[in-house]
């Protein structure tokens, strides 16, 4: 019998590495991690930028990452940057307006969660993306924590005023390099949380609550770096969650997980789900 949630690190760990990734992952591993997940009943997934990437998103940090070929994006990302280079924004708004996310659609990894769901197992998404595929996909807005915000509305620094991104968008296409709030004449940004910006503590504490109450944790596509949102895997594990990482290489919590699976996501999670 299988270990339940819980036992020890590595029961049943499934890892597998190298240039023959796919064929390594092999039928009969693949069918033990679906046992486990058709067995949950409150599944919690934590996506990172990796479960997009099929999506034709590129990561941030990767060989073909965003701030990997383009470092003035990564400037951009910063709060205190954002707001005091008026260059720096007129760049973001030209990045923003031709971002390969507005033309994305849900891939098989994502479709693989609202399988969960439509059964009645997905307690929860917990995100770091910014792009809405999860929504896009048939998840519930509710049921999607976005810990990092979304980049499809925008926020004004100073009123607080938001909508749909596509209004700025709009303006940015018909002339205005830097549009302004057009209430109170503020900086206007997306509706993400940028680096040196305050996390939203209500949707940190959602996330953690639902960690808790997991009974198995999925981490997809995250290299389980950033924090507080990479906490979710050792707090579930730490209440009895079993887990399992699938990811397109190691991570720093491999040692911790149940099950290890490496390679194209969007064929592991469906595999898993039971959709393939």
């Amino acid at each position: 019998m299988d270990a339940p949630g819980g036992g020890q690190p590595g029961s049943g760990w499934v890892r597998c590495v190298g240039m023959s990734v796919d064929a390594e992952v092999t039928p009969e591993r693949i069918e033990r991690v679906r046992g486990w997940v058709e067995r949950a009943q409150r599944i919690v997934a934590l996506t990172g930028a990796g479960i997009s990437t099929d999506s034709g998103i590129p990561d941030f940090r990767g060989p073909n990452g965003l701030w990997t070929k383009n470092p003035a994006a990564e400037k951009a990302s910063t709060l205190e940057n954002y707001l005091n280079d008026e260059e720096l924004r007129r760049t973001a708004w030209q990045t923003r307006l031709h971002s390969p996310a507005w033309h994305a659609e849900p891939n098989a990894g994502h479709r693989a969660l609202v399988e969960l769901a439509r059964h009645g197992q997905l307690l929860a998404v917990v995100t770091q993306n910014i792009d809405e595929l999860h929504q896009r996909a048939g998840n519930k807005p509710a049921n999607v924590i976005e810990v990092h915000g979304t980049m499809r509305r925008y926020h004004c620094w100073g009123c607080g005023d938001t909508g749909p991104m596509q209004v700025m968008l709009d303006r940015v296409k018909a002339g205005e390099a830097d549009p302004r709030c057009e209430i109170c004449g503020g900086i206007v940004k997306s509706a993400t949380i940028s680096f040196g910006q305050a996390l939203v503590p209500e949707v940190i504490d959602r996330a953690m609550a639902v960690a808790d109450e997991a009974d198995l944790l999925l981490a997809v596509g995250s290299s389980l770096q950033v924090y507080p949102a990479a906490s979710v895997v050792p707090r579930a594990r730490k209440t009895g969650a079993r887990v399992v990482i699938i990811n397109g290489e190691p991570t720093g919590m491999d040692q911790i997980a149940d099950a290890v699976l490496i390679g194209s996501i969007s064929r592991l999670l469906p595999a898993v789900v039971g959709l393939s």
